[in-house]
């Protein structure tokens, strides 16, 4: 593949809804342009962009995949990003390597949640919005229903340029509203250009007339005219979807059957024709090491700044990254440094990533998207850049990973193996969260979703040979007492030779929440040795993160040693430390033993017709709302303090809840006494637990 200029380079990003045919657009532009000779399908699973083994079998995409397009002179670099909420993590950085979004939506089901999702990233990032309506030639198909479900949710920005020449079975080509021309299909991918049907005049003139004053609110000048004259000529009206396009102030909507393929072939050419190119975009904002901002352009002659949107974990080429350049070049056998790391990486042979396969290139200007295998130390969120101007991109806001689940290995000896796969996990995707729980001595995966942690685990099996037992991630309870209470430690043993004797009387009191551990020498007179004074405390130490009843640890508690005995020959470190462990389990049955349970603080974001729903779902698990304000764009923002057992598949049931239209943040906050009705069963349960394992 030639090199092209940054003028002659369109970076896309198609995005939508789970099913909408993202994956099979892909497939029919690299066909329409001759880049492939058949259309793969995702039932076959053989399409360019879903090769993992993952997405062949569950027929959906879980990974942001590319291909370059060759068309009009112009190199298309279309990204089609995984269309299901628990891979938003991929959207999100890829829109930072586009210049426009290709937004595909479902004739047959319209817009739905992940569409709102990816049209609010792209307006975030005030990136330019095309709409594909496809799937037209499928039953229940409807341009019409779509269109006014597209105007509903984004507005009148949304504007109309082609008209479906037939509908469901019949759809065989598409009208241009604005060259009044008709093109049909009839066989192959290209269309045979010809005269409007007179039978779809009147109907035209009812989407052209939307078209028209789509322009005019997106201009002030064109608006007036509008409202004096009724009417924009057609010069006006081109220039106005044109510059509305590229300023993101009108989202062009255009028709397609990705499958016959139909429409896909003017798709291309609008990509080409009007989508902004690098250049187009203007310059990107860097920060110096002295934390100064400046722009750079898109300019091969400028240094280096290129930005790694991707980063996949190969078993067999080891790391590959791909990368967007903003300016500057990168070349095969070269040195870039990493200016978030702060260290130089060797560059080896570089290529255009089409799916799996790897096209070499001479190399990637200003403006290009390319990748490079087996750097060392870069990582997803990394900028390269060179050593005597080390500036650094923004990182992409990754959305917090909040479903939970506890991992270990299938087979004894595959912790490293275990270990060392987590680890490349990670690297490749940043939504992925591993935690090692000093409390519950569990390793913690958290994910975006059931699915997402699916995927991983298939991952992990197929790309590293370990396999993992799952189950959910144990809630950190803890102990503490109620009150006051002594206790007497007596362990005292006679057997041949040294026997073991010590005998000590503590007293426990409880501390203020957060309070930790406490320990006071009460002994005088030498009722104790100082030497066994020690041991004493580290008995109960060892009890208290064993826990008394329930196998929690035990916190918030002052120990006071008060009296004791002991023999000058049989008395000894451990036998103190025995001695100190049974008074503190007397003392705690003396005082009162109660179940503590950490509280959370969540903060939910949901569309204002869901807050009642949400509301009523809190309250139900024992939630105290701390208050409700409007978040902005029809929505609100809900606080509460939650026990965390209550919504440790939150990430579920707030989609389940909200259709996926619902956010939420959740951390730490606290320790409360857990009702004694609901602390009876989670004491029974763990009790259960630790005599089933004893049994093992």
């Amino acid at each position: 593949m030639k090199t092209y200029d940054a003028s002659e380079i369109r970076n896309v990003l198609l995005v939508g809804h789970g099913g909408s045919g993202k994956t099979t657009l892909l497939e029919a532009m690299l066909f329409t342009s001759g880049a492939t000779t058949r259309m793969g399908t995702i039932e076959d699973g053989n399409t360019v962009g879903d090769f993992e083994p993952e997405e062949v079998k569950k027929g959906i995409s879980v990974s942001l995949s590319m291909a370059p397009i060759e068309w009009s002179g112009v190199k298309i670099n279309a990204l089609d990003a995984p269309g299901y909420a628990d891979f938003v993590g991929d959207v999100r950085s890829a829109i930072r390597a586009a210049d426009a979004v290709l937004l595909v939506v479902s004739a047959v089901e319209g817009v739905e949640v992940q569409t709102e999702v990816a049209w609010e990233l792209a307006v975030e990032a005030g990136l330019p919005r095309a709409i594909v309506i496809n799937k037209l030639d499928r039953e229940r198909a409807s341009f019409e229903r779509t269109l006014d479900e597209l105007v509903q949710a984004f507005g009148t920005q949304v504007a109309p340029l082609e008209l479906p020449l037939g509908e469901e079975h019949d759809f065989d080509g598409v009208a241009d509203l604005l060259s009044r021309k008709a093109f049909r299909y009839p066989s192959g991918a290209t269309a045979d250009e010809g005269d409007w049907p007179e039978d779809i005049s009147g109907q035209a003139d009812k989407f052209r007339e939307k078209l028209i004053e789509a322009v005019a609110e997106s201009d002030d000048k064109l608006i007036e005219k509008y409202l004096e004259e009724g009417e924009l000529s057609h010069d006006e009206v081109l220039k106005g979807v044109k510059t509305g396009f590229a300023e993101a102030r009108i989202a062009p909507v255009l028709c397609a059957a990705a499958a016959k393929p139909i429409g896909v072939d003017r798709l291309l050419h609008f990509i080409a024709d009007e989508f902004p190119s690098p250049v187009d975009r203007g310059p990107i904002t860097v920060t110096t090491k002295a934390g100064e901002e400046k722009q750079r352009d898109a300019d091969a002659g400028q240094p280096l700044t290129a930005y790694v949107f991707k980063t996949v974990s190969d078993p067999y080429v080891g790391h590959i990254t791909m990368f967007r350049v903003y300016s500057g070049k990168v070349r095969p056998d070269s040195t870039v440094y990493n200016a978030t790391k702060g260290s130089e990486e060797r560059v080896g042979q570089i290529f255009a990533l089409r799916g799996k396969e790897h096209d070499t290139v001479a190399e990637v200007p200003a403006g290009d998207i390319g990748a490079v295998a087996k750097l060392a130390h870069t990582t997803t969120g990394d900028t390269l850049a060179t050593k005597d101007d080390p500036v650094v991109i923004r990182g992409v806001e990754l959305p917090e990973p909040l479903l939970a689940f506890a991992i270990s290995p299938k087979t004894k000896g595959d912790e490293d193996k275990l270990s060392t796969a987590l680890s490349r996990l990670r690297e490749e995707d940043p939504t992925l969260r591993i935690e090692r729980s000093e409390e519950t001595h569990e390793t913690v995966m958290y994910g975006m979703g059931e699915a997402h942690l699916d995927v991983q685990m298939e991952r992990m099996k197929r790309k590293f040979g370990v396999e993992v037992s799952v189950a959910p991630a144990k809630i950190p309870y803890r102990e503490t007492v109620r009150a006051a209470g002594k206790g007497l430690g007596r362990h005292v043993k006679q057997t041949g030779g040294h026997g073991q004797y010590a005998v000590c009387n503590i007293e426990i009191e409880p501390l203020q929440r957060g309070g930790g551990f406490e320990f006071v020498n009460k002994i005088f007179g030498g009722a104790i040795p100082s030497q066994f004074i020690p041991s004493v405390e580290k008995g109960v130490v060892k009890t208290m993160a064993e826990g008394v009843m329930s196998g929690y640890p035990m916190v918030d508690i002052k120990c006071a040693l008060l009296d004791g005995k002991f023999h000058t020959v049989d008395s000894s470190d451990m036998a103190f430390q025995i001695a100190g462990s049974l008074a503190l389990k007397e003392a705690a049955q003396a005082a009162g033993v109660v179940l503590l349970e950490p509280i959370v603080e969540l903060e939910v974001v949901v569309p204002e017709s869901h807050t009642g729903d949400i509301m009523g779902d809190l309250n139900s698990k024992r939630a105290k709302i701390q208050g409700m304000e409007s978040a902005g764009a029809g929505k609100q923002r809900i606080k509460a303090l939650v026990p965390q057992a209550d919504v440790a598949r939150y990430a579920i049931e707030l989609r389940s809840l909200t259709g996926g239209r619902g956010a939420f943040t959740m951390r730490f906050s606290h320790y409360e006494e857990v009702p004694s009705h609901l602390a009876d069963k989670i004491i029974a349960e763990a009790q259960r637990v630790r005599e089933e394992a004893q049994k093992k």
